[in-house]
């Protein structure tokens, strides 16, 4: 029987207005700060800490991506700055947040978005939310802790807040001090700014679209028989101590992942800047054949329904975010959101969901 094939949605980032990159417009974007969707229960400094080091999270990016019951739903990613918590093979440095409205809402009209930009002006709403919450003045999330001697500014943690005194507020900070007159610093904190925008997906391989399916769902289908023949392998076991049956299964292994991470780049090659690749309850392209989830794997919601595949983000987006190092830099081969199959809304108003990171092998490197 034929299976039911799902297109997929490429994500690719351009440059845009920044009126068009804020919460009234329901952007999809990359970098810079969260345009927070809902204002109930938008996630806390806790929540947006690394699981490794416990410094605060940066904003990677967000999909809008309303589905059947959710008018507005949007997806928020967010990842750890200090490149270290990401050597290890985990996802404990990134969160996912997942947040949906109805049409009919207390924060944003029930009409299509404005097509020209607030008059109020961009610095008068960007730290404060419609419901009076204020927001960190580095970093766009929630901001409990203001400035004890002016009180006009708020942070996500100390740490935000000293970033932000040393750089600026120190030279500002007094009674007559107008937040909203004033430009933020640039604390090189936050990833550079870009809309999200995508179209589909347009399949040019010899195989049927069922095989194309079945590769991004991360199933054994051989699309590209090339044998691929690894530099000067000759020279690297003569001095390998095996038998022959070790090293005929060493490279036989190491053969059957340079295929298969030659089937990832041939898969993307007629898109290669592509950043992000959505297909709502169809299967990720996997860059590797290791460190695959099993079903089990992958936690159920909170509500208890099953998670299902959403969207990835691709090896494409670290070009974009000037992460570059010589030393350690940020790095990632594929990063795999699942979100609740149920499309649950959280008493919390914003549900966390479940991220898996698979990395690139360093025998493909």
């Amino acid at each position: 029987m034929a299976a039911n094939v799902t297109v997929v949605e490429l994500g690719f980032l351009q440059e845009s207005e920044s009126w068009r990159l804020l919460s009234p417009q329901f952007p999809s974007k990359a970098g810079g700060r969260p345009a927070w969707l809902g204002e109930a229960g938008v996630p806390g400094p806790e929540a947006l800490q690394c699981g490794v080091c416990g410094k605060p999270l940066a904003f990677l990016l967000q999909v809008y991506a309303p589905c059947t019951g959710s008018f507005h739903r949007t997806v928020f990613l967010f990842c750890c700055r200090d490149p270290k918590c990401h050597q290890v093979a985990e996802n404990r440095c990134f969160k996912v947040f997942r947040n949906q409205l109805p049409r009919k809402n207390t924060t944003y009209s029930y009409g299509p978005p404005p097509d020209s930009p607030p008059c109020d002006g961009e610095n008068s709403t960007r730290f404060q939310l419609k419901c009076g919450l204020r927001l960190c003045r580095v970093c766009g999330c929630l901001g409990p802790k203001s400035c004890s001697k002016c009180h006009k500014v708020n942070f996500c943690s100390k740490l935000h807040q000293v970033m932000d005194w040393k750089l600026q507020h120190k030279q500002l900070c007094s009674e007559e001090f107008d937040v909203n007159s004033v430009e933020v610093p640039d604390h090189k904190f936050l990833f550079p700014e870009y809309e999200l925008v995508t179209e589909p997906e347009e399949l040019v391989s010899d195989t049927n679209p069922v095989e194309e399916y079945n590769l991004a769902a991360g199933m054994d289908v051989e699309i590209c028989p090339t044998e691929v023949t690894l530099p000067n392998i000759e020279s690297f076991i003569d001095d390998l101590s095996l038998d022959e049956s070790e090293l005929s299964a060493m490279a036989k292994h190491e053969t059957e992942e340079e295929k298969f991470f030659n089937k990832f780049k041939k898969r993307i090659s007629t898109e290669p800047e592509q950043v992000l690749r959505y297909c709502r309850g169809g299967g990720p392209l996997w860059i590797s054949l290791q460190n695959v989830p099993e079903e089990i794997d992958i936690p159920n919601c909170a509500c208890g329904a099953k998670r299902l595949f959403e969207f990835q983000v691709m090896p494409q987006l670290l070009n974009h975010l000037k992460v570059d190092s010589l030393q350690e830099s940020i790095d990632w081969g594929i990063l795999v959101v699942y979100t609740c199959s149920s499309n649950c809304i959280a008493e919390t108003q914003y549900a966390e969901e479940f991220l898996w990171k698979q990395d690139v092998p360093a025998d493909t490197i």
